[in-house]
């Protein structure tokens, strides 16, 4: 019998679980998922996907069926209340407070009657960023994947031009899909020059359908040219240009063959004035399970073997040129990345306090079985014999149920409620231990009586934990939803909409609500007896009630809306302190 091996990498505090590092070689048990054993998956993302299937059982309170299945009977009487859910539930909540709203720097100053033509143009973009977030649903999609990103780790975004909507759509995959092909010596944060989405899509007998896995690549490349069909196109990608009879490159609109350097460069229409070499290639294609052999993976499997899919107007989907010089998949890492290129759940470092919550649990329904229904022992009761069988039936306790005693008898009750008090007591220690380790304090999951709080600002204090969880995880998003962005502003433009002009494009940030209750009444005080006494402008009065939470979509909006009632013409003017004059100034008024 060989040792069995010691694993240290991102998922190992779930090495604990006999179903996550169940045999010696350190792959996870079969009966965590079976189509983990599938040929086509790479070596590096066989754990990462079993961890994946894992939190998912927690999740769903399915942890002890999936133990029953690893050859531990006993799991399946365990009791699951939904503590997982609730605690991931609970993050969601407060990371993305109560509004997420979309801001350019500088739209804010874009009604001043001074306003610079760079203010418009980014109210102009803000704007357009919200009427688009607004047409994709971009709240649902962002619960949806960042759901995935602080269950699982890892979220992921898609986006893509739709010429029938005349829009980016945006669009969520479960990150277990997700496989980017990471260098080497690359560094974490650098993103991927190569991505796959795959999944198996199992066989129907019904319908004579084989087993076959679906695989979608976005690749980075040089630039092609466009006068082969798609599948030529693939085999032109890094060699010299086709060329027509005449012996000139054909090339694409944008295109310019640079004969000197032997490549062709593109200019994007976010980057005028800078030409690019690198385009984005799309291929999407299956393989029947039966044609792939052992040891070919996700990354090289055989071309030759692959049926391609085809657009709704006939374009065969491989290596399609997207007109882009990036991959539009953004992935959410949930945790700041410290050497590793995925997230960490937000369970991690709680996973066997829930296994003991769920434990103790189990245990305390039994004895309360035992207290509500306690054990009797009855001595010198006549028990009633069945006819049939000549043997006495069972006693059964029921209300009203009177045993008549000979001399002598009695009758002896079994008392558990010391023990149960003891187990009630045991999970409320369990639980709070969590609440500590996951930074949820007990107030932010609805545990803790209003009244037994001594004081706001001991509230406050008691908040400390988690606000450092949610900035750390706001920390880890925010250059990705800034990325999300920016997407969408360069493949509008690629797409040449309505309404968005070439160029570089601005920067824009989603905003999170407050992830913490507050006192709106004090912050309304605060902002009236301010801009009252001039020391706050009247936008930065309106911007604090928003972030407090009041019903303001627009601040621009609502400070027209004030001058207007005021029967103001123009915005006010700015407030300046009084400042005592010179001698020579006394003199010249």
């Amino acid at each position: 019998m060989g040792l069995r091996t010691f694993l240290t990498d991102a998922w190992s505090w779930l090495n604990y679980k006999p179903v996550m590092a169940g045999t010696y070689d350190g792959r996870p048990h079969r009966a965590l998922a079976p189509e983990l054993q599938a040929t086509w998956l790479p070596e590096d993302a066989v754990r990462r996907l079993a961890a994946y299937k894992l939190l998912a059982a927690y999740d769903s309170n399915q942890a002890g069926e999936l133990a029953t299945l690893a050859g531990h009977d006993a799991a399946a009487e365990r009791r699951e209340f939904g503590d997982p859910s609730t605690f991931v539930d609970t993050t969601l909540a407060h990371l993305l407070g109560k509004t997420q709203q979309i801001i350019v720097p500088g739209a804010e100053h874009a009604g001043d009657d001074d306003a610079s033509p760079e203010a418009v143009a980014a109210a102009a973009v803000q704007q357009r960023l919200r009427d688009w977030a607004e047409a994709e649903l971009l709240p649902l999609r962002m619960q949806a994947a960042e759901r995935k990103a602080v269950l699982l780790g890892d979220g992921l975004y898609l986006l893509a031009w739709d010429p029938e909507k005349d829009r980016v759509r945006l669009k969520t995959y479960d990150p277990g899909f997700y496989f980017p092909v990471l260098e080497d010596d690359a560094d974490p944060g650098d993103y991927p020059r190569r991505v796959h989405l795959a999944w198996e899509i199992p066989e129907d007998p019904k319908r004579g359908l084989k087993a076959k896995v679906r695989r979608i690549t976005y690749e980075l490349g040089p630039v092609a040219s466009a006068t082969r069909s798609s599948t030529d196109a693939s085999e032109q990608v890094g060699r010299n240009p086709v060329l027509d009879e005449s012996g000139a490159p054909t090339l694409e609109l944008g295109d310019r063959y640079v004969p000197e350097a032997g490549h062709i460069e593109r200019t994007y229409p976010w980057a005028p004035g800078r030409p690019s070499r690198t385009a984005c290639f799309l291929t999407d294609a299956e393989w029947f399970l039966d044609d792939l052999r052992h040891g070919q993976s996700l990354d090289d499997l055989p071309l030759d073997k692959a049926h391609f899919r085809t657009r709704n107007d006939g374009e065969v989907l491989h290596r399609l040129d997207l007109h882009l010089d990036f991959i539009p998949l953004v992935h959410v890492s949930n945790t700041v990345a410290d050497g590793e290129h995925f997230g960490q759940s937000t369970l991690a470092k709680v996973m066997q306090a829930l296994d003991e919550l769920a434990e103790t649990d189990t245990d305390s329904a039994r004895a309360s079985a035992t207290t509500g229904a306690p054990i009797i022992g009855l001595a010198g009761a006549r028990a009633e014999v069945d006819r049939g069988t000549g043997r006495p039936k069972p006693l059964m306790v029921e209300p009203g149920t009177v045993f008549q005693l000979a001399d002598g008898g009695r009758m002896d009750v079994l008392d558990t409620s010391g023990q149960l008090a003891e187990l009630r007591a045991r999970v409320e220690e369990i639980r709070e231990r969590a609440s500590v380790n996951a930074r949820l304090p007990a107030v932010s999951l609805g545990t803790v009586d209003p009244s037994d709080v001594p004081s706001g600002y001991a509230l406050q204090l008691s908040l400390g934990p988690l606000d450092s969880l949610v900035d750390s995880m706001r920390l880890a998003r925010a250059h990705k939803y800034a990325l999300i962005l920016k997407m969408v502003q360069r493949i509008h433009q690629a797409g040449q909409a309505d309404g968005w002009t070439t160029g570089k494009p601005m920067a824009a940030r989603i905003v999170f609500g407050p992830h913490t209750p507050t006192d709106r009444t004090a912050i309304l005080d605060e902002v009236v007896r301010g801009v009252t006494a001039g020391v706050l402008s009247l936008e930065t009065g309106i911007r604090m009630l928003q972030d407090a939470g009041y019903p303001i979509e627009d601040a621009r909006e609502e400070v027209r809306r004030i001058h207007t009632r005021r029967g103001v013409a123009q915005t006010p003017r700015r407030v300046t302190p009084d400042v005592p004059k010179s001698d020579e100034e006394k003199q010249a008024v």
